[in-house]
């Protein structure tokens, strides 16, 4: 029963990690099934929103560091891998200390939410294990090269107000503050013109990754312009009232 979770209601889906005392951390048998989850996600087209939270003091302790073996850091890359790409606009709820493998989790996601007080510290250099392709990537394109060398290189702990400055968090709220920071990012999200949305979510993580697809790029920008959802956006404007949007 401690696997993660995964709740659909409507244009949102919530992946809830379900083992707080072990702060968390993923097991073998968690990746497929968060992998799994997110395949689910992306095969629903009413979903726009992808949250990943957590129960418990910790977000996330990463992956279980006595069953690591050569093909689990493939395994994870694959997982953080999947979370970038997932079709819909991702969020991560950090209620919590953020660990290890979990730091890339999160940093996988378009939006990083965290709570004061929280933590983080990446500790592979400390363990000898050399940190995944991907994942590099990501700390560099969000975080910059020095902030990348100076959290993966010296195991330094930061905290919440550093994690903020440095970009680690899009945004910092009171504990109390979170669940209603995450609705309203949430709900404001979920209201925008889908094709656009999901579109430009996924160019910009492959301008960020240099992976750019300039004609797929060129089509989804042509398909977006070409739109019922263009008219309706334009027509809402106008009429300064809220858009309904059909993802057509």
């Amino acid at each position: 029963m401690d696997v993660p979770l995964l709740d659909i209601a409507g244009p949102v889906a919530t992946l809830t990690l379900r083992r707080p005392e072990q702060a968390n951390r993923l097991e073998p048998q968690d990746l497929d099934v968060l992998a799994g989850h997110i395949a689910t996600v992306n095969a629903r087209p009413e979903v726009l929103v992808l949250r990943l939270a957590s129960t418990g003091r910790y977000f996330c302790s990463g992956f279980d560091i006595g069953r690591i073996d050569p093909a689990q850091p493939r395994a994870f890359e694959a997982l953080a891998n999947a979370l970038e790409e997932a079709r819909p606009v991702t969020l991560a709820l950090l209620q919590g200390g953020v660990y290890g493998g979990a730091t890339d989790l999160a940093l996988a996601c378009d939006f990083r939410l965290g709570a004061q007080g929280i933590d983080l510290f990446m500790p592979a250099a400390r363990l000898g294990l050399h940190f995944y392709a991907r994942g590099m990537e990501r700390y560099v394109s969000r975080l910059g090269l020095d902030q990348a060398k100076r959290l993966c290189l010296t195991a330094e702990r930061i905290g919440a107000e550093e994690m903020r400055a440095i970009g680690f968090l899009t945004h910092l709220v009171a504990p109390e503050a979170l669940a209603a920071e995450a609705d309203a990012l949430t709900a404001r999200l979920a209201a925008m013109a889908p094709l656009a949305l999901l579109g430009m979510k996924k160019h910009l993580n492959r301008i960020a990754r240099g992976a750019v697809d300039a004609r797929a790029l060129e089509a989804d920008i042509a398909r977006a312009a070409a739109s019922a959802d263009l008219q309706e956006g334009l027509a809402a404007w106008a009429g300064k009232r809220a858009p309904r949007f059909s993802g057509r």
